[in-house]
C-alpha cells in the first residue's frame, strides 16, 4: 500500500467488521491514524470473521503503528459525539469519516411498505439515517476548525432502487435519505474544505450475510443479475472509500458512487 495518508486521522463509524471493518484497514495501511466506532467491538466474532490480529485494535496498530476502538452506540446523539470527541481528543486532530454503521435489522418478513410496524421503522431509521446524522454533525466542527476533511457515507442499492416484492422499504427510504442528506451537507461544508460522497454498495459478501446463507448470496442467482457476474466483497467497498479519501478525489464532492457491479443499471 501506498502512503497516500500518511499523517491523517480517520474515524469509521461501524468498523467493528464487514465493510466498516475492511474501510478501516484499508485506511491504516494507507498509513492513516484510525479509530473506529462500534456498538459492539465483537461483532466480528459474531458471525465468525476471522482477525488477523486479536482485535480490530490491534489489526489497526499492526497496519499503522496506531489504532483506537471506541465502543458507543452512534444511535444516541451525546454517545456519538462523546465517541468522535474521544477519538479528537486522542489525536488532535480529524481528517476523514467513514460511517458505515446500518443494515437491513428488521425482519424481512414485515417489511413491505405496508405492513412495516411502528418499532420496525423507528429502528431503521435511527440505525441507518440517525447514525449518520449523529456522527456527521459531531464531526463537522473539528474538521471546518482545521481546514477541511473528507467525509463517506453508506447508503445501499436499496436506495436507488425498488425491490420487485416491494420488500425492505423502511431500509431503502432509510437509505434515500441518506443520499440526500449527503448532497445538502456537501453543499453546506463545501466551502469550509470538507468533501461529502456516498457510496450505494449493491450485495456485498460481508460474514453477516454469509453466516446467515442468506438467500442473496445466491451464486446462480448472483450470474444472472448482476452484470459482472460476480458479487461484491467488503474490499470492493474499501476500494471506493480509498478513493474517495485520498487526493485521487479531490475535486469531487456530493456525489453517490454505486458500487455493485452494474445492478442498478436494471
Amino acid at each position: 500500500m501506498s502512503n497516500e495518508l500518511d499523517g491523517a486521522v480517520a474515524i469509521v463509524a461501524g468498523g467493528a467488521r464487514g465493510i466498516g471493518r475492511a474501510c478501516a484497514l484499508r485506511l491504516a495501511e494507507l498509513g492513516a491514524a484510525v479509530a473506529v466506532v462500534d456498538v459492539n467491538l465483537n461483532a466480528a466474532a459474531e458471525y465468525g470473521e476471522q482477525l488477523t490480529a486479536a482485535s480490530v485494535e490491534d489489526e489497526l496498530r499492526d497496519r499503522a503503528g496506531s489504532g483506537m476502538a471506541i465502543q458507543a452506540d452512534l444511535t444516541d446523539p451525546e454517545a456519538a459525539a462523546r465517541a468522535i470527541q474521544s477519538g479528537l481528543d486522542h489525536h488532535q486532530r480529524l481528517d476523514i469519516l467513514v460511517v458505515s454503521a446500518g443494515g437491513a435489522v428488521t425482519p424481512a418478513a414485515r417489511s413491505a411498505a405496508s405492513v412495516t410496524p411502528d418499532e420496525d421503522f423507528t429502528t431503521v431509521v435511527d440505525v441507518n439515517m440517525r447514525t449518520v446524522v449523529n456522527c456527521c454533525r459531531a464531526t463537522v466542527p473539528p474538521m471546518r476548525d482545521s481546514g477541511g476533511g473528507a467525509i463517506v457515507t453508506m447508503a445501499s442499492q436499496s436506495a436507488l432502487w425498488v425491490t420487485p416484492d416491494g420488500s425492505l422499504a423502511a431500509y431503502g427510504m432509510a437509505k434515500a435519505a441518506v443520499v440526500q442528506y449527503s448532497r445538502y451537507l456537501a453543499a453546506e461544508v463545501g466551502p469550509w474544505g470538507i468533501r461529502v460522497n456516498c457510496i450505494a454498495p449493491g450485495v456485498i459478501r460481508t460474514s453477516r450475510l454469509v453466516s446467515q446463507q442468506s438467500a442473496v448470496l445466491n451464486e446462480a442467482h448472483a450470474a444472472k443479475s448482476i452484470p459482472l457476474r460476480r458479487q461484491g466483497e467488503p474490499s470492493d467497498i474499501a476500494d471506493a472509500v480509498q478513493y474517495l479519501t485520498t487526493p485521487l478525489s479531490s475535486y469531487v464532492t456530493g456525489q453517490v458512487l454505486a458500487v455493485d457491479g452494474g445492478s442498478t443499471m436494471r
